[in-house]
């Protein structure tokens, strides 16, 4: 594919607030669930963005940061997945499974940036002590910049090399097909990895019988001409029914040993 200039400024734009937007704004838009699809959106295939974006979030769902240490970055792992897919013409799969490298790479960069502001902290507390709200907004102004600018710059070497790299990912998905085999089978193997870490943080025993129940219900409701195209809302609506009768039961549960709930007589 050819190389387009406008679609590589607005990716390092759009990078920029990601980077940022983890941190320091809103947590959320930066999600690769929400990002990749409005990655899509500037690259022209926003279904690709759609698929990518809602594998790459079952990957990174469970990786969260523990004090310092950064798990694999969920921005640059889902930017260059989204270059690899569009641009390069890789399987969704082996896209995901190569952008790894750089979602890895993509930690050590925020490390990195936090050990550069460790040393400016200094200037934070002084301006805290001197109850001035600029200087530490000047701090944090810096830090955003800092890792917006390594980003972004990340972000258009991705784009350029995936675009100039496309024939190239092309003859050895054909020539060297187990390679890529190799890598689609890492990347769909990666969301349900990223999933069962989520359930090995959060899930409690008694909800064993839900687990099980989704899959059951998966299976029956996927079989059946009429409902297969609507099965995940179907599921869905049917747990969000299970949780509010379950939140009804404790609350009962939890007023009964209170001494009961009243009447109102």
């Amino acid at each position: 594919m050819d190389f387009n200039i406008v679609e590589c400024v607005l990716l390092a734009i759009l990078t920029f607030f990601f980077a940022i937007d983890q941190f320091s704004l809103t947590e959320i838009v930066y999600r690769p669930i929400i990002a990749c699809p409005i990655i899509g959106i500037i690259l022209g295939d926003m279904e690709t963005g759609l698929a990518v974006g809602g594998a790459y979030e079952l990957m990174m769902v469970g990786n969260m940061p523990v004090g310092g240490a950064q798990p694999p970055n969920a921005v640059l792992g889902g930017i260059v997945a989204m270059v690899f897919a569009v641009k390069a013409n890789m399987d969704t799969n082996a896209a995901l499974g190569a952008c790894m490298i750089f979602a890895t790479f993509g930690q050590y960069v925020v490390t990195l940036t936090f050990t550069i502001m460790s040393g400016l902290m200094a200037k934070a507390d002084k301006a805290a002590e001197e109850a001035n709200p600029r200087g530490i907004t000047n701090v944090l102004n810096i830090s955003m910049l800092i890792l917006g600018s390594l980003f972004a710059v990340i972000a258009v070497l991705a784009y350029t090399g995936g675009t100039a790299m496309a024939d190239t990912l092309q003859n050895l998905s054909d020539n060297a097909s187990w390679l890529m085999g190799g890598l689609s089978m890492a990347g769909l193997m990666m969301r349900f990895v990223g999933f069962g870490i989520l359930l090995k943080i959060m899930f409690a025993n008694d909800m064993w019988g839900y687990l099980l129940s989704g899959f059951a219900l998966a299976l029956v409701i996927g079989n059946i001409e009429a409902t297969a195209s609507a099965t995940l809302i179907l599921i869905a609506f049917i747990g969000i029914m299970l949780a509010v009768v379950d939140f009804k039961l404790s609350s009962l549960s939890k007023n009964a040993g209170n001494g009961g709930m009243s009447d109102g007589i």
